[in-house]
């Protein structure tokens, strides 16, 4: 379940990125990347289990479910740390000039 909850993430921010592109202010095509990253990495994962090891592909169930959200909200609480040290609009810097 994870992978396919990590896909649709990245289809999700890639569709945004890709109406605000170019400009890529708030660094959409950095969470696009790590979405699509972890896609990438759990396919690999899954084929290579399935071939190995036979059984199913996807596992459906509530422990799969929860993960794909814990990895989708590391993901985006990652993004927003990057946000916050890029301080894109200068929000910070105001607030720190007082």
């Amino acid at each position: 379940m994870w992978l396919i909850m990590t896909a649709l993430a990245g289809v999700i921010a890639t569709a945004i990125w890709y109406v605000k592109a170019p400009e890529d202010k708030y660094k959409l095509g950095l969470l696009s990347l790590f979405f699509w990253g972890a896609t990438l990495m759990w396919l690999v994962d899954h084929v290579m289990a399935y071939v190995t090891e036979g059984g199913e592909f996807l596992e459906i169930n509530l422990d799969a479910t929860l993960l794909g959200v814990a990895v989708i909200v590391f993901a985006l609480f990652v993004w927003e740390i990057v946000l916050v040290v890029n301080d894109p609009k200068g929000a910070l810097r105001k607030a720190l000039r007082g």
